[in-house]
């Protein structure tokens, strides 16, 4: 009797591959996932959150540590073998109290008006931001691009 064969592959087969992955990203473009050095990785100029709950980061890099990392950074080329990040400031910040030398990215070339508005809709997006950073993100994207209050909610 012929045994029944496996799929073969478990989670941490598939999350390893996940460099060989493409990604449909935020502006439509497939991109390949890369794997980037994180001390090649500066922290996004704009990035609203000035605070990260210490005990979620540690949970976040727990589970870093036992099944990987799931979803990609994305992180923008600045010069060569230099980037800064678009994207994932907790997965980031999670991967490297995991001690990783190494994070699954997405390499993407956006504008600088760009990078501003992603850290914000995914600060949105992921959790609250309390209202003074919130409130700060709001005036510095009205201020930079001369946006009516009108202009912003359309552009967020």
């Amino acid at each position: 009797m012929a045994k029944k064969k496996a799929l073969g592959k478990g989670l941490s087969a598939l999350l390893s591959e996940s460099h060989n992955a493409y990604i449909n990203n935020f502006l439509g473009e497939h991109q390949l996932v890369e794997k980037i050095a994180i001390s090649q990785i500066a922290p996004n100029p704009f990035q609203p959150r000035r605070e990260f709950d210490k005990k979620a980061l540690e949970e976040l890099s727990q589970s870093i540590k036992v099944n990987g990392l799931i979803q990609p950074i994305i992180v923008n080329k600045s010069t060569e073998n230099k980037y800064i990040l678009v994207a994932g400031e907790r997965r980031l910040r999670a991967s490297k109290l995991a001690n990783h030398s190494e994070i699954n990215a997405i390499i993407s070339n956006i504008s600088q008006e760009q990078l501003r508005k992603i850290a914000l809709i995914e600060n949105i997006q992921r959790a609250d931001l309390n209202p003074m950073e919130l409130a700060a993100a709001f005036n510095d994207l009205i201020k930079e691009n001369d946006f009516t209050q009108e202009q912003l909610a359309q552009s967020i």
